[in-house]
């Protein structure tokens, strides 16, 4: 029997982590978890988003019973599961043991795209609400949980040459390539979370990764100060890219 590979993706807001996981998703042998611990994570944290309602009523609200489903068997007798998942979602009192179940990817891009593309759909923009502390937090405990290095990948640089990095991170994953990851049929997908309908008009259009990104957006005010705090965590984890 061929053993299952749990593949934790661990992204900012805004960061193409749909489209990475629209490229897993079509996989032969893939199936996909979209932002498990969204509902956990707005319960305890007390943060209202859009269509809360909805969210709250689709996922379990705890966060130990979200890692238990993370771990069940897998349907249709998938041999990979993709998990997306945000880093401002795992809050520290967050069980972590499941963990070491995984494999850990981490999705990257340049605090400038994410500022910009995060204030088009939210009004207050943070340091924190785009994920960037977190991500190093996380980024060091699942490397101290596992004993591996974990792969790290830049949203720009996939959109550059999508065949070369996807192909790069799946060795470093230990899983084959497949070349259906490349492109997939638009539209909404069965994984989707609730909260699709206002996150994910761009990606329902998609049939595979867009043209590579023209300039940086050019940032003032308090967006240009949050952007230099981000970019120093965003350059420390750039060094691991594949």
């Amino acid at each position: 029997m061929t053993p299952i590979r749990r593949i934790a993706m661990w992204s900012g807001p805004r960061n193409m982590s749909t489209t990475m996981m629209r490229s897993f998703g079509a996989r032969a042998d893939c199936t996909a978890v979209d932002e498990p611990f969204y509902a956990a994570w707005l319960v305890a944290a007390g943060v209202t988003h859009p269509m809360q309602a909805e969210i709250l009523a689709s996922q379990p609200n705890d966060p130990r019973g979200v890692a238990e489903r993370l771990l069940a068997p897998l349907p249709g007798g998938a041999a990979v599961q993709f998990q997306k998942h945000m880093t401002h979602h795992m809050l520290p009192e967050f069980p972590l043991d499941w963990a070491a179940q995984c494999d850990h990817a981490f999705l990257i891009r340049h605090p400038a795209r994410v500022i910009a593309s995060y204030a088009r759909k939210m009004d207050d923009v943070s340091l924190e609400a785009i994920g960037f502390p977190q991500q190093a937090r996380l980024f060091d405990e699942m490397r101290a949980r596992t004993g591996k290095l974990p792969p790290v990948i830049d949203s720009d640089r996939v959109l550059a040459d999508p065949h070369a990095v996807l192909a790069r991170l799946c060795s470093a994953l230990e899983i084959p390539w497949d070349e259906g990851m490349l492109a997939w049929q638009p539209g909404p997908k069965p994984e989707d979370g609730a909260w699709a309908p206002h996150w994910y008009d761009a990606v329902w259009k998609s049939e595979g990764f867009g043209d590579a990104p023209g300039p940086l957006p050019v940032l003032d005010g308090e967006d240009a100060g949050i952007e230099k705090e981000a970019l120093a965590i965003y350059e420390r984890l750039l060094r691991y890219h594949v």
